[in-house]
């Protein structure tokens, strides 16, 4: 509940009792001056309960749909308590009470028309704001929608481009395998070019002993 719509009001509430007990004082007065300077106040109060009601109307309509509906029903009735009022002091001021009889009937269909029309403008604000906020929702939603969207496609691009990582590394890692490969053959072929060195190494070894044996066995035994 508005704190601002309350002050509005109570002050509405304490004016329209004061204004009430007023108009009976008056209704008890003969026709004279301390009549009209009572109508006078009368009318005045009346004028600043009228401000009130359009205030209460302002911030009544500047709050949120659940709250406005409540004390926008609450103002009709105070709308039809200042009606009232209002023809009380009519009938205080006018001498001729058949007149004033007439114009209460105008008066009365005049606020009959006036309240159906504020009640249909209430429920047409009410029905374009609720549709207001539908196409909001539905904003947001697409907003969403299109979040996710975006979301989806980054998704789906960080995700190939991993991939190409992947295949890129194993690439990497085949051609690695490769090297190893060649390399593994060519310790082998060293290898066994070192073995057949060895052989041969081994052999000429053994010829020039056994050729140093034979020069020696010469030598020694020919003599």
């Amino acid at each position: 509940m508005s704190e601002v719509f309350e002050g509005y009001e109570r002050q509405y509430c304490d004016l329209s009792a004061n204004l009430s007990r007023k108009c009976n004082s008056a209704a008890l007065l003969a026709d004279g001056e301390e009549k009209k300077q009572k109508v006078s106040e009368i009318k005045a109060g009346v004028d600043d309960a009228d401000v009130l009601i359009r205030k209460m109307d302002l911030e009544a309509r500047s709050l949120q749909p659940s709250v406005k509906a409540v004390l926008l029903a609450k103002l009709r009735e105070y709308k039809a308590d200042l009606n009232k009022l209002k023809k009380d002091v009519k009938k205080l001021s006018s001498p001729n009470a058949n007149q004033v009889s007439r114009e209460e009937l105008l008066e009365s269909g005049m606020a009959d028309t006036h309240v159906a029309s504020m009640d249909q403008r209430e429920r047409l604000a009410f029905s374009t704001e609720r549709l207001n906020q539908s196409s909001e929702r539905i904003k947001e939603s697409q907003r969403t929608m299109l979040e996710t969207e975006e979301l989806g496609v980054s998704i789906l691009q960080d995700l190939h481009q991993q991939r190409e990582t992947l295949l890129h590394s194993h690439n990497k890692l085949h051609g690695v395998d490769d090297a190893i490969d060649k390399s593994k053959k060519i310790l082998t072929a060293m290898s066994r070019r070192m073995s057949r060195n060895k052989l041969i190494v081994g052999s000429i070894i053994a010829v020039l002993v056994l050729a140093i044996i034979l020069i020696l066995y010469f030598k020694l035994f020919h003599h």
